[in-house]
């Protein structure tokens, strides 16, 4: 069948209230809106063209030749995201997320916006630009909601959105955790564009398992705990899938969590309900001996419409 394009402008024009507020890294057009082949993200002045089906090069030509149409685009990339591609990391990198634009003006770099927030995204990067633009909700309320002169604790903490919101509410105290070096650096880069200080000790690498492991040991305890995981991943703790582990994440988290501290957990697992979310979040706390209040549940933005991937849960601990 061949491909059959929505209207972009008009998908567009229903995010055009998001820059005038502060916001330029944006989902243009999501798959609910596009039959599931592709979603468009907006980083700047550059195209983020994410591919969920096969299409024919010529198909790849035509759909990137659209999104370059759209006022504000100089130039697009591509991201080849097969259902396989999800859990082969490594595996024909290039050819999943080519370093180029496959159409107009190479962006290598750009400063975009989110709440007023800079963040640096490198679209050619690879298939993670430094942003997951679903989770605008979750950092807002993070930077809303974070106790004045707390301590937090950013886990999978990726270029470190959630703790640099934490940093700008008014934390006194954020540590950032991540298995890449690579990624910490590109927080600490997302620091200083906001003018935050960022010394190395408040980026963590290794582990999340061991280091919420030491952390406990020592005594360590936080005002708010953010959970952010992967749905599947490989690392030194062993496999990871969310579906089966959350539990146990949740329960070692709750012995970094002070009393009456708060823990943010979310997941992205497209096949995990809220439901069975909640029960393994409970029963993770249960495990550490914790009771936790459930609070505000959150989700994907605006921009993200009819998507259920995403679901988060504030919980308060006793």
């Amino acid at each position: 069948m061949p491909l059959s394009l929505p209207d972009l402008p008009a998908l567009l024009a229903r995010r055009a209230h998001l820059p005038g507020e502060g916001t330029t890294v944006f989902r243009a057009a999501h798959t609910t809106e596009t039959g599931g082949v592709f979603a468009l993200d907006m980083a700047g002045d550059a195209g983020v063209l994410s591919l969920y089906a096969d299409l024919t090069a010529q198909e790849e030509v035509r759909l990137a030749a659209a999104c370059g149409a759209l006022p504000g685009v100089a130039g697009v990339y591509l991201k080849r995201r097969p259902v396989e591609a999800r859990h082969a990391a490594n595996v024909a990198r290039e050819w999943l997320a080519p370093p180029e634009p496959v159409w107009g003006e190479a962006r290598p770099e750009v400063v975009a916006l989110e709440n007023g927030v800079p963040f640096l995204l490198r679209p050619g990067a690879d298939l993670s630009i430094g942003l997951f633009t679903d989770a605008r909700p979750l950092r807002a309320w993070v930077r809303e909601q974070v106790p004045v002169g707390g301590r937090v604790l950013n886990t999978f903490a990726y270029t470190c959105g959630f703790g640099l919101n934490a940093a700008l509410g008014g934390a006194g105290a954020v540590k950032n955790v991540d298995l890449s070096r690579k990624v910490l650096a590109w927080g600490q880069e997302n620091y200083a564009l906001s003018g935050l200080p960022a010394p190395d000790t408040d980026f963590l690498y290794g582990d999340v398992f061991e280091w919420l492991r030491r952390l406990a040991k020592r005594g360590d305890a936080f005002d708010l705990v953010i959970l952010d995981p992967p749905s599947f991943a490989r690392g030194k703790s062993g496999v990871w899938r969310a579906e089966q582990d959350y539990g146990r994440l949740a329960a070692l988290a709750a012995n970094v969590t002070a009393p009456g501290g708060r823990l943010l957990a979310m997941t992205n697992h497209a096949g995990l309900t809220g439901a069975a979310f909640e029960r393994m979040t409970t029963a993770g706390l249960g495990e550490a001996g914790r009771r936790g209040r459930p609070g505000a549940r959150l989700g994907a933005g605006e921009d993200y419409p009819g998507a259920a991937h995403l679901k988060a849960q504030v919980w308060t601990l006793d």
